[in-house]
């Protein structure tokens, strides 16, 4: 290998590395904006039997996290964010990075940008990153749904929401000795409970990516000054478009995700089998219709909008800042 070889590619290793550092900072610091919402959010779309009353309405996501700090202070509004961060730092890091990547790939010159290739760049960075920090999401969520314990010491854990996922399994009929059924994914992948609701996560996260990341940079080319980027920005115009570009791609994306976030609990709801997209998506419809896949899609927005506005923003400020 000649020096001059070697030397890109410490240039291009160290381009990564401080990409997704940024990236991984801005996922971490826009997620703890709006940990609170989220965790109403969760509550309302997995519909927690405690929660569904307060669900539908602006007021009732405020009247669902006073009832939640009532109950349990400030920690029970954090509850799960924990195991949030430790997902979200890579997953952020993983998806601003490979979008850089896969955008360079292809749109080398202004010349080849178009909006097809923007929405795939978008959607090919977020499923890299999903697929790689999914199995955290999970237990995330199993953290945040957690309303109630038989033991008054027993807080909603990482650890424990992870030994409870895993030791999910087929039910016996009561008084006989349990029998691994072969036909059982569960009891055959037992991992592959980490990965309840990813093929719908995966539906969902190519046109939220997608959508995300071809109104982000749609916008920065149409409003932002042509003499470049990082000169022609402002941390209020990433702000901006960061907001728009989130509030368009939640409105796509929605029902996906409430498919998905079902799934995800279907270990507590209905342990004893897998539950598949299609079926959550006919009982979500049996119940509410139309307007089930869009549960708390209000608190979505109040959540999404200022958390795509402050990562984005974030995140070009810290490209800024590491030099990129």
């Amino acid at each position: 290998m000649s020096s001059d070889d070697h030397k890109t590619r410490k240039n291009e290793l160290d381009y990564v590395l401080r990409s997704g550092l940024a990236g991984g900072v801005a996922g971490c610091v826009a997620k703890t904006v709006i940990a609170p919402l989220d965790r109403v959010k969760i509550l309302f779309q997995a519909s927690n039997p405690d929660f569904v009353k307060y669900a539908g309405s602006w007021s009732g996501a405020f009247r669902a996290g006073t009832h939640i700090y009532k109950e349990h202070g400030a920690r029970g509004l954090l509850q799960g964010h924990s195991a949030t961060l430790i997902r979200v730092f890579p997953y952020a890091a993983v998806k601003f990075m490979a979008y850089d990547h896969i955008r360079h790939l292809l749109m080398p010159r202004k010349e080849s940008e178009t909006n097809v290739r923007r929405f795939a760049a978008g959607a090919a960075s977020g499923i890299v990153a999903v697929f790689l920090t999914y199995p955290l999401e999970v237990i995330r969520v199993r953290m945040a749904y957690q309303t109630r314990s038989t033991d008054a010491d027993a807080r909603p854990s990482f650890k424990r929401a992870f030994k409870q996922i895993y030791a999910e399994r087929a039910s016996a009929p009561a008084g006989s000795a349990r029998r691994l059924d072969p036909k059982n994914i569960l009891d055959r992948f037992p991992l592959l409970k980490f990965y309840r609701g990813f093929t719908v996560t995966v539906g969902g996260m190519i046109p939220y990516a997608g959508t995300s990341f071809l109104a982000w940079d749609f916008l920065r080319a149409h409003m932002l000054p042509p003499q470049g980027k990082a000169s022609g920005t402002t941390p209020v115009a990433d702000l901006a478009i960061g907001a728009v570009s989130g509030a368009i791609a939640q409105t796509v994306s929605y029902p996906f995700e409430v498919v998905r976030r079902r799934m995800q609990v279907g270990g507590i709801t209905q342990p004893d089998r897998w539950l598949g997209w299609n079926e959550t998506a006919q009982t979500i419809w049996r119940a509410r219709g139309w307007q089930g896949f869009y549960v708390g899609l209000s608190i979505g927005y109040l959540k999404v909008v200022p958390m795509t506005a402050v990562s984005f923003a974030v995140w070009q400020a810290g490209k800024r800042l590491l030099g990129i």
